[in-house]
């Protein structure tokens, strides 16, 4: 099972389309099609100054089949930038109609004013709640421990089952995981020797 790189989320968001015109006008387009939409598999707990990563992993979860709500994308006129009630508001609408939040653990992470909130709320309300650690580069080790209370949720690789199917994975340690698939529908990560 490997961790997400961001080599390879940066390849993947610039396989769109004319990229730069591009994560705006890519994910613009995806949000037509979903506009129908009104549940969502993944909420997307994620640093916006990490936005060319972040596309790539929404495309890349898109690929796999999964609806994925990103703020900047789903819900425009919202104000990253500013805490208000209003904002508050719509994310908790918003985590509440998705199956599960993903902690992208990017490198603008640690400086999001929303991210622990968002990941406390869904959390707080029995929500499914899982990291999504973003590697800086391609590491002996495809085990994540996560940094403080980071540490406490499962974690999110990428790799192929055993039709040659890339699938997301979640683990509890490198030995203990489940088919993300089957994590949405409660299953909990188990020992593979």
């Amino acid at each position: 099972m490997a961790l997400i790189t961001e080599s390879d989320l940066r390849t993947r968001a610039r396989r769109a389309p004319d990229v730069m015109v591009r994560a705006d006008s890519v994910l613009t387009e995806r949000v037509r099609k979903q506009e129908q939409v009104e549940t969502y598999d993944i909420f997307l707990s994620h640093a916006y100054e990490d936005k060319e990563l972040i596309l790539g992993v929404v495309l890349t979860i898109e690929d796999l089949g999964f609806r994925v709500y990103v703020d900047w994308r789903d819900d425009s006129q919202l104000d990253r930038a500013r805490v208000t009630h209003e904002t508050a508001a719509k994310l908790r609408k918003r985590m509440q109609s998705s199956r599960s939040l993903l902690y992208s653990t990017t490198a603008q992470a640690k400086n999001s004013k929303w991210m622990p909130w968002e990941l406390g709320y869904k959390d707080g309300n029995g929500g499914r709640v899982a990291v999504l650690p973003v590697s800086a580069s391609q590491s002996n080790s495809d085990e994540y421990s996560g940094q403080e209370y980071l540490g406490i949720y499962p974690y999110v690789t990428k790799d192929r089952n055993k039709k040659g199917d890339d699938k997301l994975w979640v683990h509890r340690s490198l030995t203990k995981y489940v088919v993300f698939d089957n994590w949405l529908k409660g299953e909990e990560p188990s020992e593979h020797p």
